[in-house]
């Protein structure tokens, strides 16, 4: 075989056909893909980073667009668009101010131990809480402290930052505003609810709010 023949089998795709690939591939996957991954899908010499520049300007203003969620990309319904997804028979389940106020201090302090956690807080952080969170797959374990006891700590997931529409967690609103809206309370007063009376009751702030 000649070295012009050998050459034409290894060519990659047209770019158009490249693009056509990464839409096939995000459309028909629910959680976030990276780069890497679609370009061990599509064949040889492909490029999946600059078929996505492409992809995402033609999705442009379309009712969905081509987002980017930690270090993955999906398909996702544009943001002005969610209220048509929206059912009327939708039961919003709220969390509670114990679970809000961990799932802030973990997203904005990651990687961060438990026992960081209860320092700022200044209340202990019960179990359950923490276990809700890991059950919503918002937190999940990180990599331990080299310090004695070598404890754990906790980050927010891809699936936090897709629930919430945000690339990273440096997109996430500022402390002021999460304070304004009432999300992170100030430490609560002698005589206040215990946090495992605060996990059956429901919590304020919308932000977090788990709709199933």
């Amino acid at each position: 075989m000649s070295e012009e023949k050998e050459e034409s089998l290894f060519e990659a795709p047209p770019m158009a056909e490249q693009e056509r690939m990464v839409e096939a591939i995000l459309f028909a996957t629910a959680d976030p893909v990276s780069v890497a991954e679609m370009n061990g899908r599509m064949p040889h010499g492909c490029d999946a980073a600059e078929a996505l520049v492409h992809l995402r300007k033609r999705y442009d203003g379309r009712g969905v667009n081509v987002v980017k969620v930690g270090d993955g990309w999906a398909i996702r319904t544009a943001g002005d668009l969610g209220f048509l997804m929206q059912k009327e028979t939708v039961e919003t389940r709220k969390l509670s101010r114990a679970a809000i106020e961990t799932l802030a201090i973990i997203a904005y302090h990651q990687p961060v131990t438990r026992a960081e956690i209860e320092e700022i807080r200044g209340v202990s952080v019960s179990r359950g809480t923490v276990d809700q969170l890991l059950d919503l797959e918002w937190i999940r374990f990180g990599r331990r402290r080299m310090t004695p006891g070598r404890p754990v700590t906790y980050v927010v997931t891809p699936t936090f930052l897709d629930h919430f529409g945000l690339e990273s967690a440096r997109d996430l609103p500022g402390l002021k505003e999460l304070r304004a809206a009432g999300l992170l309370e100030n430490r609560p007063k002698p005589g206040s609810p215990t946090e495992e009376e605060e996990l059956d009751t429901e919590g304020q702030g919308d932000m977090f709010e788990d709709e199933s």
